[in-house]
């Protein structure tokens, strides 16, 4: 029988009886930075102007998210300099820093809060522009990842994901609850909280809508659709048998499913409402965990056809598949980056569970991104620079984000609940 890790754990962890929803854990985290990347441009981020007003420490907030995705070293300060002024560039050339960062928060009389951002390239002595964010008092935060975003873009040519959001689940006690939070981990919400597992939630295509597998209102395994901003629910698949595994498809249109109703683990697509089931693989062993290729054209899904899980690809119109992981005889959890050049998945090497890459085109052989040894759900952040994966440090579960060349990685450290399963939304929120 297929080993499928935590995920599997919990699906065989089905709970005799519902429970009902309670009050949420507060998750709250920090960004813990490890590793050197092999370019790093160095960047002063002085304390914004009246940054001590606000409820968040915004100049750190920008420096932790730049440091995060490996392009940038932050420069210590304790400088204060706001989007006017007229720094001196030999002093900062001094201190080795090649870019410079300032701005100031102010908050308005409705209570929004006005942030506003200056660049300067401190080695050719010119200013790369600015920007300004009027942002209601919950998003103060949100209008600093905009801040790091502009930074980013402004330097590589590249869309920012640090305004993204990320959806992970936490589990306290025997409460287990959906989250939505900012890119960093930061400013949890909770989508849904139940007394049974909730698992394998995934981001509609839009970023508007969330799927996941719920095992609390039909006393088994039932796949659910919800609107984040209304927390209006549907039901996509609760046929007979076990339903779970949601994958969406990129037109958003449909999702993939594991179904079980005509007997052993299969994958099926499905109307985004649940309609007109059809079956994709066909065969007698257990076939799930499918995720579509950007194209929509293609399914990767894992199956232990020939004799343990492995990772295999198929078209969406059913027939033959095709194995496309060959690390070892366990690689599960297929995450297909953005562009369609990457596969990352967790492969067990030895024992220990460890995020792997593989290059689709062909390149550079599949290689392990980590060393740790309880990995699992990696995801890719929407510009496909960063994976998200769930981990165990010191005894919790915690969610980490390691750059394409593992050389640098950031922890999210969760302080009063263990974190699983985190998925990357889309651009846009």
């Amino acid at each position: 029988m297929i080993l499928l890790h935590r995920r599997s754990l919990l699906l065989s962890a089905v709970a005799a009886s519902a429970g009902a929803a309670l009050p949420s854990a507060h998750a709250q985290f920090r960004v813990e930075i490890s590793g050197v990347g092999a370019t790093q441009i160095p960047i002063a981020i002085p304390k914004f102007r009246d940054e001590g007003k606000v409820p968040h420490p915004v100049s750190e907030i920008i420096r932790a998210d730049l440091e995060r995705i490996g392009v940038f070293r932050g420069i210590d300060t304790v400088a204060i300099l706001d989007e006017t002024a007229r720094p001196d560039m030999a002093e900062w050339k001094s201190k080795t820093a090649d870019l410079l960062l300032g701005g100031s928060v102010m908050r308005l009389a409705d209570g929004r809060f006005d942030v506003r951002a200056k660049l300067w390239d401190v080695v050719r002595n010119k200013d790369l522009g600015g920007q300004s964010f009027v942002v209601a008092p919950g998003d103060l935060r949100q209008g600093a990842h905009r801040v790091a975003d502009f930074v980013y873009e402004t330097i590589t040519g590249e869309k920012g994901i640090f305004a993204t959001r990320i959806a992970y689940v936490t589990k306290s006690g025997k409460s287990h609850s959906l989250r939505v939070a900012d890119s960093d981990g930061e400013n949890g919400q909770v989508v849904i909280t139940s007394m049974d597992p909730i698992i394998s939630p995934a981001w509609s295509p839009n970023g508007q809508e969330i799927a996941y597998v719920s095992f609390h209102e039909r006393q088994k395994a039932v796949v659910w659709a919800q609107t984040i901003a209304t927390g209006a629910r549907r039901e996509i698949a609760a046929f007979r048998g076990s339903n779970s595994a949601p994958a969406w498809a990129p037109d958003g249109q449909s999702l993939a499913v594991t179904l079980t109703r005509d007997g052993a683990s299969q994958v099926y697509i499905v109307g985004r409402n649940g309609e007109n089931p059809r079956r994709v693989t066909n065969s007698a062993s257990i076939d799930t965990e499918a995720v579509f290729t950007p194209d929509g054209k293609s399914l990767l899904f894992v199956s232990d056809r020939g004799g343990g899980p492995q990772i295999y690809r198929t078209s969406v119109s059913g027939g033959g598949a095709e194995r496309v992981s060959f690390t070892g005889g366990y690689n599960i959890s297929p995450a297909i980056s953005p562009d369609g050049r990457y596969l990352a998945y967790i492969s067990r090497q030895g024992g220990a569970f460890r995020v792997y890459l593989a290059d689709l085109t062909g390149g550079t052989p599949a290689r392990a991104l980590t060393d740790s040894s309880d990995d699992e759900s990696p995801s890719f952040a929407p510009n496909g620079r960063l994976i998200m994966y769930a981990s165990r440090a010191q005894g919790r579960d915690v969610l980490m984000t390691t750059t394409l060349d593992g050389k640098v990685k950031s922890k999210l450290v969760s302080t009063t609940a263990d974190v699983r399963e985190p998925v990357w939304g889309p651009f846009g929120r």
